[in-house]
Parts: C-alpha cells; sequence; structure tokens
C-alpha cells in the first residue's frame, strides 16, 4: 500500500500535480499554509515533531492514496485546502496510510473513515481552541517586565506538550471504555443505534436580554460556570453531556431516575447562585438515534420543545418519562394513590398490625394541562418535583 520515499522529494517539483479545490464546509478552519513568523514555524515543527516536507500530491502519493480520498480525508478533520504548498510532513502521511489501511482491511468502510476524521477533527479542534484561547492565553503573560511573548511561549508549549498528550490519550481511553460498555450492554444490535434513552435540555431564561446588558468579558464568564456546573453535575450522577449551546445544555441518561436527578439537582444549585438567571428543564423519554456522539429524534424534539414552555426554576416532563418513574417506583402513579399507601399503613399500625413497608418514592408528579406542542401535535407534560415539594 505504500510507496517508497524516493518516490516523493525534490524530483517531483518538476512533476505536474493537480490542485486541490476548496469546497465548502463547516469544518473549523485550520490552515497549514507557510508562515514567515519564526516563532510560528518553530512552534509547528515542536508541536507536529516534524518539519514540513511534502505537497499534498506527494502526500498522498507517498502515502499510497489517491488525491480525491486525502483531500476528503483532510476536509473531513478541518483543515482547510492549501494548493499544493509544501507545509504537510510525515505525520500527514502516517494518518493517511492509517485511515486508508482500515478502509483496505476491511475494519472500515470508506464512509465510516470519513466519519471518524470528522468526529476527531470536530472534537480535538474545539478542544485545541479552547487550550489556547483559556490555558495557554493566560500562561503565556510575561511573568517579568522585559520579556516577551516569544520568550515565554516556546520553552511553555516544550513543557506542557508531552504532558497533555497523555493526559488527553488518558481520558479518550477511559470515554471509549465507557462507551463501549454501554453497546455490549445494549440488548440487540438495533438498540446499539436507536436506543431508548431519556433527554432532557436545560436552558437559562432571559439569556438573550442579559446578552444586551452585559459586557461581553461578564456574558462569557456566565456561560462558563453554567457549562461548567452543569457538566460537572451531569457527570456526577451517572448522565451523559451532548453538547453546549452557550445558554443550553443537552444531556441524557439511560434511565428515567439519574435524569430526574440531574435536572433537579440544577435547578437547585445554579437557583443559589445569585449572578445566574432561572433555568428551566425540559425531559422526554423515547427512542433516540445516536450519530457521532450527538442524539437526534422526535424523543429530542420533545424535550426541547417542553424546556421552552416549563416554567421558571421547574421541571417539565412528558407523559413516557413519568410512565417510566412510576414504573421504576421513582414516583407515584398518583398522589392520591401514595395517600391511600399513607393511611392503609396508618390504620394497620393502630389496629396493632405490623404495618406494610411504604414504597420510597424520590419524586412527585403533577399533571399540567394538555397544550398543541409545535411539530409534534398535543403533549400532556407533567411537573417533576422531589417529594413533599411538589
Amino acid at each position: 500500500m505504500t510507496v517508497d520515499d524516493t518516490t516523493s522529494g525534490a524530483g517531483d517539483e518538476s512533476r505536474p500535480e493537480p490542485s486541490v479545490h476548496p469546497t465548502p464546509h463547516h469544518a473549523v478552519d485550520h490552515t497549514a499554509e507557510p508562515t514567515h513568523d519564526p516563532l510560528a514555524i518553530r512552534l509547528e515543527q515542536l508541536i507536529l515533531g516534524a518539519d514540513r516536507r511534502y505537497t499534498p500530491f506527494q502526500a498522498a502519493r507517498t502515502a499510497g492514496v489517491s488525491m480525491d480520498l486525502a483531500s476528503r480525508f483532510w476536509r473531513a478533520m478541518g483543515f482547510a485546502d492549501i494548493g499544493q504548498a509544501r507545509a504537510l510532513t510525515e505525520a500527514d502521511v502516517l494518518a493517511l496510510r492509517r485511515l486508508a489501511g482500515l478502509v483496505e482491511a476491511g475494519l472500515l468502510s470508506e464512509p465510516m473513515a470519513i466519519q471518524v476524521a470528522r468526529s476527531t477533527g470536530q472534537t480535538t479542534a474545539r478542544l485545541a481552541e479552547w487550550q489556547i484561547d483559556s490555558f495557554l492565553e493566560g500562561l503565556t503573560e510575561p511573568p517579568e517586565p522585559g520579556m516577551t511573548r516569544t520568550e515565554v511561549t516556546y520553552p511553555l508549549v516544550e513543557l506542557l506538550l508531552p504532558e497533555l498528550q497523555e493526559f488527553l490519550v488518558y481520558v479518550w481511553r477511559r470515554q471509549l471504555a465507557a462507551a463501549t460498555g454501554r453497546v455490549v450492554q445494549a440488548a440487540d444490535d438495533e438498540e446499539m443505534v436507536d436506543r431508548r434513552l431519556a433527554v432532557g435540555f436545560a436552558d437559562l431564561v432571559g439569556f438573550t436580554r442579559l446578552t444586551r446588558r452585559l459586557e461581553e468579558e461578564e456574558l462569557g464568564e456566565l456561560v462558563e460556570a453554567f457549562e461548567t456546573t452543569a457538566a460537572d453535575l451531569v457527570a456526577a450522577h451517572g448522565g451523559r453531556l451532548i453538547k453546549t449551546l452557550g445558554d443550553e445544555v443537552l444531556y441524557c441518561a439511560d434511565d428515567a431516575g439519574t435524569a430526574a436527578e440531574i435536572a433537579l439537582r440544577l435547578i437547585e444549585v445554579m437557583s443559589r447562585d445569585e449572578t445566574m438567571p432561572a433555568l428551566r428543564v425540559g425531559i422526554a423519554f423515547g427512542t433516540v438515534t445516536t450519530r457521532m456522539g450527538d442524539v437526534f429524534g422526535t424523543t429530542v424534539n420533545l424535550a426541547s420543545r417542553l424546556t421552552s414552555i416549563a416554567p421558571k426554576n421547574a421541571v417539565l416532563v412528558d407523559g413516557a418519562f413519568a410512565e417510566e418513574l412510576t414504573r421504576t417506583g421513582d414516583a407515584p402513579a398518583s398522589e392520591a394513590q401514595a395517600a391511600e399507601q399513607a393511611a392503609a399503613a396508618e390504620r394497620e399500625r393502630r389496629e396493632g398490625l405490623e404495618p406494610t413497608a411504604l414504597p420510597t418514592y424520590r419524586y412527585g408528579l403533577q399533571p399540567m394541562w394538555q397544550r398543541p406542542v409545535r411539530g409534534l401535535g398535543v403533549v400532556e407534560p407533567w411537573l417533576l418535583a422531589r417529594r413533599g415539594t411538589s
């Protein structure tokens, strides 16, 4: 599959090379175009561990991959087209060989390999941007008067790079193990893609008005505090954070009880912070399609709609979610039923009998007025609360 390195290099410059025509895409724009900034070049060599050596055509040919497939891989990873600039390294060639090798061995189809490239590129692009904007930006402030950022950045990156790399691989392996465990526990092959999950949206109320009132720095701090708190609570209570959208977070859980606990914890924690706006949460339970770490389907849409009509600092759930809480014994079918059970136990106690053990309900459900929900027909939401607070 590979081509001997002697097929690339100086001898290729006289050979006509096909140009790579840019196509519209929505990936993060990571250009690899040559720069004349000496520090930028040194940093790139440090991070990539190699010098620029190949044009895109040379890299594709050295990897034994067609130019068309190489271009699709690069664009999927989020890298901009660079024409035929000599900007690629041995690492780029190796990455092409690996992806193409997975396809050639039959381990991945070509569309799946493209998806692997895209999901990896999008995830790591956001991570890299965050690390530069929020981490390195602050650390590279000159520690002493007279020192330039240039004098600080290179040694700092040199020290951080191996540690961050090892930590990234560790977290990825941990996440991969957790995701694999969920898949192998699925009841059948269809459940691996279309699964029954609880899906929750948490939304800051009045965020648009806040954007007009707060300074950019204050708004950024508020959003970061909200996302950090939400991510910590979702993880701590056994849910999975799907994505954050500034004033909104989307999470899911394998069971209704976990999703309910996360929602109520979010309300309780956020309401104690005077700097935070009110929060509202909507949860639905049902079949969900998972793709590239995201979730889709009617259940997700319903959860989003419930969030938009939820009262401030309250949680609305759909009928299927309410039924699931009742089925698992986390909530009574009705408050009347719970009252009857308590009254029966009290009568037994008065008669000197061993009272029947009362179910331990964690949550209460209050039916709300039926209402039409755009695109989903008429739904009957339920107000979720902790027992004794509904």
